[in-house]
């Protein structure tokens, strides 16, 4: 069995939104839905924000919630989050939004319950910041994009 923590979560509107579940046992992330009254279309090159009625309570600082873009949306629309990966602190008790764009070449219906992104739980450390003159050497060095190969 493995560890899990518990995360508070709260409807935030009067929809019927369904709480987030796990889809398998070895998922990493559950799907959040679009909490919507009608459909919504996003064109290409447009950038939306679509509210999930949900809000969450994390544990504790040392936990965040990532939301990721759903890899079917990218594969068959050209779908993706517009900041790429939506970031819940532990302190936010605020709606989660999921900030979508359309990088595809047609226009894309968002219906009320749908599947629009998925959120995982990871640890966080806070790091001290210690300034030095000098850092540790690497075979790798200073070596940036593309400098390991392709």
């Amino acid at each position: 069995m493995s560890e899990g923590i518990t995360v508070k979560i709260k409807k935030v509107s009067n929809n019927s939104i369904a709480l987030p579940a796990y889809a398998t046992a070895a998922s990493a992330g559950v799907d959040l839905r679009a909490d919507l009254k009608e459909p919504m279309t996003v064109n290409p090159g447009e950038n939306v924000k679509i509210p999930t009625g949900l809000a969450i309570e994390l544990p504790n600082q040392h936990v965040v919630a990532l939301v990721f873009a759903r890899s079917g949306l990218a594969n068959r629309y050209g779908i993706g989050l517009t900041n790429g990966v939506g970031v819940i602190d532990s302190d936010y008790r605020g709606e989660i939004q999921v900030l979508m764009q359309n990088l595809g070449t047609q226009s894309v219906s968002i219906n009320p319950g749908d599947r629009i992104a998925q959120m995982v739980f990871m640890p966080v450390f806070q790091a001290l910041f210690e300034e030095v003159s000098e850092l540790q050497e690497t075979p790798r060095g200073s070596g940036g994009f593309g400098s390991t190969g392709i």
